[in-house]
Formats: structure tokens, C-alpha cells, sequence
């Protein structure tokens, strides 16, 4: 009975915590959030999080930097809600396949230049640019040509940025950072991308 009671106003105090940080949590804005790291996982989340976009009947766009040619079963199922979502695989492959620095540039340039419409389009309530990390840590992009689209985008436009290797200005510029750390992966044992987890 004393461990029930221990455990019970060890719960009081922590639900008090957290009602006072609802109640404090008052401002609504559209979020900066970076998913990095080099576990798997990644554009996963992001990709979730554009399920509860367009569950709430808001519109989402998804911009691939790097991934090109892959057909994904994500992009598939994502499309198949019409115009809320637009979905644009902009590059040609991970930079390690293409190996060509100058066309990479290119492909991430124009990638860019499409992002920016709808960093200026309040419609869009949710904007992920999928492996943007790479195309900045790179320069591909420059980050301080991103900066300010940035924070000049509609004040309730979420933006979710994934890939390994984030700038340390980016991170100290979004609201949510996550990390994603691998501790263990199948290709590591030789086992092959497997439909329904890899795409």
C-alpha cells in the first residue's frame, strides 16, 4: 500500500507539472521542426506527421531533395489524397550514386526555388523538405539564403526539415529538434531494404 501511495502522489506532482505547462502554452504558431541524426527514421516522421495534416483537412507539400528515381509506397498513398497533398521528388539519387557535384547543385537549386513558392503560400499548412540537411550540408543551398525564407514564410506554416548532418544555425533557428540515433540496423547483418519498412 505505501509503494501505491508513493506511486500516486509521485503522479499528482508530475500531472500538476504538466497542467501548469498547458496552462502557461498559450501562443499558436507555425513550427521550425528538424528531424536529423543517422538512425533510421527520418522522413518516416515527417511523412506521419503530413497523415495528421491531412487528416485534419489541411494541405500538405513534400519536397524530396535527394531521392529521385525510387518509387515509394508513401508517395503513392499520399497522393492518392488529390490536392491536399503535393508531392515532388526533386533529385536524382543520393549523392554517393550520382557523384556529380555541380548537377546535385543544379537539382537542389530548382528544388529550392519550387520550395519557396510554397513557403509563400498560406494555403500549404504544412511544408517538408525530405533530406534538405544533405543539399545544406553540402552547399548545394545555402543556408543563409534559407534563413529568411524562412522566417518569412505565413506565420501558421509548419516546416519539417529531415537528413542527417543539420547545421548547428539551423537547429539553434527551429522549435523542435529530434535526433535520431541508430543503435542497431538489419543492413548491418546483410538483410536487404524490405517493402513496408525501407519503402
Amino acid at each position: 500500500m505505501i509503494e501505491q501511495d508513493e506511486h500516486k502522489a509521485k503522479m499528482e506532482r508530475l500531472k500538476a507539472s504538466v497542467d501548469r505547462r498547458i496552462a502557461a502554452a498559450q501562443e499558436e504558431k507555425g513550427l521550425l521542426i528538424v528531424y536529423t541524426g543517422a538512425g533510421k527514421g527520418k522522413t518516416t516522421a515527417a511523412l506521419g506527421m503530413a497523415l495528421r495534416c491531412v487528416g485534419h483537412g489541411r494541405k500538405v507539400a513534400v519536397l524530396q531533395f535527394i531521392k529521385g528515381a525510387i518509387d515509394t509506397a508513401e508517395e503513392r498513398i499520399l497522393k492518392s489524397f488529390g490536392d491536399r497533398v503535393t508531392f515532388l521528388r526533386m533529385g536524382e539519387g543520393y549523392t554517393w550514386e550520382t557523384q556529380d557535384r555541380a548537377r546535385d547543385t543544379q537539382f537542389a537549386q530548382r528544388a529550392w526555388e519550387r520550395t519557396c513558392e510554397f513557403l509563400r503560400d498560406p494555403s500549404y499548412a504544412m511544408v517538408i523538405l525530405d533530406e534538405f540537411n544533405i543539399a545544406l550540408h553540402h552547399d548545394y543551398v545555402r543556408l543563409d539564403d534559407v534563413l529568411p525564407v524562412l522566417r518569412g514564410r505565413p506565420s501558421m506554416q509548419h516546416v519539417v526539415i529531415t537528413g542527417r548532418g543539420a547545421k548547428e544555425e539551423l537547429i539553434a533557428e527551429a522549435d523542435l529538434v529530434t535526433e535520431m540515433k541508430q543503435v542497431k540496423h538489419p543492413f548491418r547483418k546483410g538483410i536487404k531494404a524490405q517493402a513496408g519498412v525501407e519503402f
